[in-house]
């Protein structure tokens, strides 16, 4: 294996890994990893005759072998993290590039092609990848997604073809029942996204309220260690209250959002004054109106794109989120000797 091989599957290798784990940090590493074994074994194990000097049939099956099985180690070992993980679990988003690609792929796909990556991209497809088995995983989107037929995912998997077979179906079933809906225009999303953070930003909580699906759910990734919702937030009022009372803060902060393409869908990034990563909004779109709203704010999940903020890090009595307008605008503010000791109140957030 030299240098222009792995240049030239590198994209493959972190697509299969990026999926696999739901982690940048995780899937670079689980390729350079990779690709040290490949040069390592020298093919021994996919060569024609094996040996240190063997020659390896498909330079492009080996490599995806290797990531594939490396990827599932991985997700064994990291069950017991996951099962423990403080709040809710979400991927580490994958910020397009200015060209419109993404971190990590460096081909550039026909529209059909995009549309469909960008799906599997998404973190609601992510997400719901958590339901399977890891092996269950990894048949699932080496036919699915990159369009391995079952004697090589049987050889990648070290499973039999009809072992193959039934772990598809099995797969199926779980992905089937909950797969996200996308509406398939770009340019719809775009705009939906762009009206969205226009009317939070603007304070406009009716044109919010329209946009808003009636069962829209906003969920928070803190991992214990920055502001988030403890718990998936639903309905259309009180997410567009606490989005609300969000922008309201956010100025007071220095933060400011700018409109990105993540995992495929729209969203924003927010900076705070020193331009540093305060968290990642990631948008579901469907039927004209957002379904989801996403917030990554734990810091080990947005070092890949630069320099993390400790604006959501800071004390509960630094950072108090309420949601806005007030229920009870009419309602005398508490005087000071009624609040003096008082804990502040932090029901339904999330912090270390």
């Amino acid at each position: 294996m030299d240098t222009s091989q792995y240049t030239a599957y590198r994209p493959l290798m972190f697509s299969i890994a990026y999926r696999m784990t739901g982690s940048v940090s995780d899937a670079e590493d689980i390729v350079q990893e990779a690709f040290l074994r490949a040069g390592k074994d020298g093919g021994k194990n996919g060569g024609k005759d094996g040996g240190k000097d063997a020659v390896v049939e498909s330079p492009k099956a080996y490599l995806a072998t290797i990531t594939t099985r490396l990827a599932i180690d991985h997700l064994r070992s990291a069950r017991v993290r996951r099962e423990s993980y403080v709040g809710t679990w979400l991927p580490e988003p994958l910020i397009a590039t200015g060209s419109g690609d993404f971190r990590g792929f460096t081909e550039e796909p026909d529209p059909a092609e995009l549309a469909e990556t960008s799906d599997s991209l998404s973190m609601a497809f992510l997400v719901l990848l958590e339901s399977l088995t890891p092996t269950e995983r990894a048949v699932f989107l080496l036919h699915e997604v990159f369009g391995y037929d079952y004697k090589e995912i049987a050889g990648i998997t070290g499973k039999s073809e009809t072992n193959c077979r039934q772990i598809l179906v099995r797969a199926r079933h779980h992905v089937d029942d909950g797969k996200p809906r996308f509406d398939a225009s770009r340019e719809q999303r775009e705009e939906v996204a762009r009206r969205f953070f226009a009317a939070a930003g603007g304070g406009d909580m009716t044109a919010l309220l329209e946009l808003l699906a009636p069962d829209v759910v906003m969920v928070g990734d803190g991992g214990g260690k920055a502001w988030a919702i403890a718990q998936p937030l639903s309905g259309a009022e009180r997410v567009a209250r606490l989005l609300l009372g969000l922008y309201r803060r956010a100025p007071k902060m220095g933060v400011h959002l700018e409109p990105a393409w993540i995992n495929g869908q729209p969203g924003a990034v927010s900076y705070d004054g020193e331009g540093r990563v305060v968290n990642v909004f990631v948008l579901d779109i469907a039927d004209g109106q957002v379904q989801t709203v996403r917030s990554i704010v734990n810091p080990d999940k947005l070092h890949h794109l630069g320099t993390v903020s400790d604006v959501a890090l800071r004390a509960p009595g630094d950072l108090t989120c309420r949601p806005w307008p007030p229920t009870s605008p009419r309602k005398p503010r508490p005087t000071r000797s009624s609040t003096a000791s008082r804990r502040p109140r932090t029901r339904g957030y999330a912090s270390c």
